[in-house]
C-alpha cells in the first residue's frame, strides 16, 4: 500500500493561492548583478576616469592661474595709464609748448611788437593741448595744475609729479631751441628769458599783471575746461586764445608768463635769474584767485563750497 505523501486528502483539491503571491511570486527579480567584464577593462575604465579628473584638475588650476595674470596685467596696464602716461603727455606737452614759445621769442629778437610770440605760445600751447588733453588734462604750466587740483580736477598724487614733469619739459624745451639757434641770437634775447622787469620801480606792476593775466588764464580752464556745466569742446582753442590775447595785452609790462614753468626753463639756459620769483608768486597768486571765485561762486554744485 502506498502512502500518501501529500498534504491534503485525496477527496480535496488545494486551495488556491491569493491573486497578490501570484503576482510576486511570477515577476521578475531584478537583483543586482556582478560586472562581468574583464578585470582588465574593469581596471582600464578606473584609469581612464582618474585621468579625467586629473585633467579636470590642471585644467582648473590653469584657469585660475590665467586668470590671476590677466588680473595682475590689467592692474599694471591700470596703473600705467591711470599714473604714468599723464606725467609723460606733461612732459611731451610742455616740452613742445616752451620750445615753440623759446623759438619765437629768440627768433624775433630785436624786432618791436609781441604778435609772433603771441601766436606762437598760443596755437603750441592749443596743439599740445588737443595732442594730450585727453591723457594728462594738458596742463603744462604748475599754477594751472594748482588751481584744477583745487577746484577738484585732479588727484592729488599726480599734483607733484605734474610740477616736476612741467618744470623739467621747461628746461628740455628751452635747451632744445638754444641748441637750433646761433649763440649771438640766443644771447641777444636772454635766452628767451623774462627780462621786461629791470627795475624795482616796476615790480609791483608786473606781480600785479603777472596775477591777473593768469587769473583770466585759469578761469578759462576752470571753466571752459572743468566744471561740468560750462565745459566746451572748444577748450583748447579758447585757451591758446586767452594767452595770445594775454601776451598781446600785457606783454609789455611784465613779458606776459603765466606759467612758472615757462619762466624756469629758460632761466636754466641761460642763467638768468633777476627778478625770477616775481614769474612764480603772481602766477600762483591768479591761480588762487580763480580757485576762490570758482569754490565760491561760479562752480557747480559739486564744485562749490557754499549754497549747494
Amino acid at each position: 500500500m502506498e502512502t500518501d505523501h501529500s498534504c491534503y486528502p485525496p477527496s480535496k483539491t488545494a486551495p488556491s493561492s491569493p491573486l497578490w503571491w501570484t503576482f510576486i511570486s511570477t515577476a521578475p527579480r531584478y537583483l543586482p548583478q556582478s560586472d562581468s567584464r574583464p578585470r582588465a577593462q574593469q581596471h582600464l575604465q578606473q584609469d581612464n576616469m582618474s585621468v579625467t579628473e586629473s585633467k579636470t584638475e590642471s585644467f582648473d588650476m590653469a584657469s585660475t592661474e590665467a586668470e590671476n595674470t590677466a588680473r595682475g596685467r590689467n592692474n599694471v596696464v591700470g596703473i600705467f595709464e591711470r599714473y604714468v602716461q599723464p606725467c609723460l603727455a606733461e612732459l611731451l606737452g610742455s616740452t613742445l609748448f616752451i620750445f615753440a614759445g623759446c623759438c619765437s621769442v629768440i627768433g624775433n629778437a630785436g624786432i618791436s611788437g609781441s604778435v609772433q610770440p603771441a601766436l606762437a605760445h598760443g596755437l603750441a600751447l592749443a596743439i599740445a593741448i588737443v595732442i594730450f588733453g585727453e591723457i594728462s588734462g594738458g596742463h603744462f604750466n604748475p599754477a594751472v595744475s594748482v588751481s584744477v587740483y583745487l577746484v577738484g580736477g585732479l588727484e592729488v598724487i599726480l599734483l607733484a609729479p605734474y610740477i616736476i614733469v612741467q618744470l623739467c619739459g621747461g628746461m628740455i624745451g628751452a635747451a632744445l631751441a638754444k641748441l637750433i639757434f646761433p649763440d649771438e641770437s640766443f644771447q641777444f634775447a636772454t635766452g628767451a628769458a623774462f627780462n621786461a622787469v629791470q627795475t624795482n620801480a616796476t615790480i609791483g606792476r608786473a606781480t600785479v599783471a603777472e596775477m591777473l593775466m593768469t587769473l583770466i588764464l585759469t578761469l578759462v580752464v576752470c571753466m571752459g575746461a572743468i566744471n561740468k556745466r560750462t565745459r566746451s569742446p572748444l577748450a583748447p582753442f579758447c585757451i591758446g586764445l586767452t594767452v595770445t590775447a594775454n601776451i598781446l595785452a600785457g606783454g609789455a609790462v611784465s613779458g606776459a608768463c603765466m606759467n612758472p614753468a615757462r619762466a624756469f626753463g629758460p632761466a636754466i639756459a641761460a642763467n638768468y635769474w633777476t627778478y625770477h620769483w616775481i614769474y612764480w608768486v603772481g602766477p600762483l597768486a591768479g591761480a588762487l584767485l580763480t580757485v576762490s571765485f570758482v569754490r565760491l561762486l561760479m562752480g557747480d554744485q559739486k564744485t562749490r563750497l557754499i549754497l549747494k
